[in-house]
């Protein structure tokens, strides 16, 4: 009997250690980004081609990226963090649609 509690014990263990590295990896996930550095208009014009050169860099069809990550910086004078995702922190870059209703801007 006692050997089954220790066991059970050791699995309750092992399963809460699972689940606490879940939750952790989790909150680390989800960044806030500064809406200063990130939101709309937090960009002058000529910061767009660095900023899109730097959004772009890792996608194997760099050169659409660029063409259209500077078309959208210029209207909307802001390019999100990082190099994929994140376009909640710029509404203009991530509600601007197609004609055919997918997103302008990468």
């Amino acid at each position: 009997m006692a050997k089954s509690y220790g066991a059970l014990f050791l699995l309750a263990l092992i399963v809460f250690s699972m689940l606490q590295t879940v939750v952790m990896a989790s909150k680390g996930s989800r960044r806030k980004w500064n809406p200063k550095r990130y939101g709309p208009g937090s960009l002058k014009i000529g910061q767009c081609p660095g900023e899109c050169k730097r959004r772009c860099s890792k996608t194997q069809y760099h050169n659409a990226c660029i063409l259209f990550c500077n078309k959208c910086c210029r209207k909307c004078l802001c390019v999100p963090p990082e190099f994929y995702g994140n376009k909640e922190v710029c509404s203009c870059y991530n509600n601007w649609k197609t004609q055919q209703g997918g997103p302008k801007c990468p």
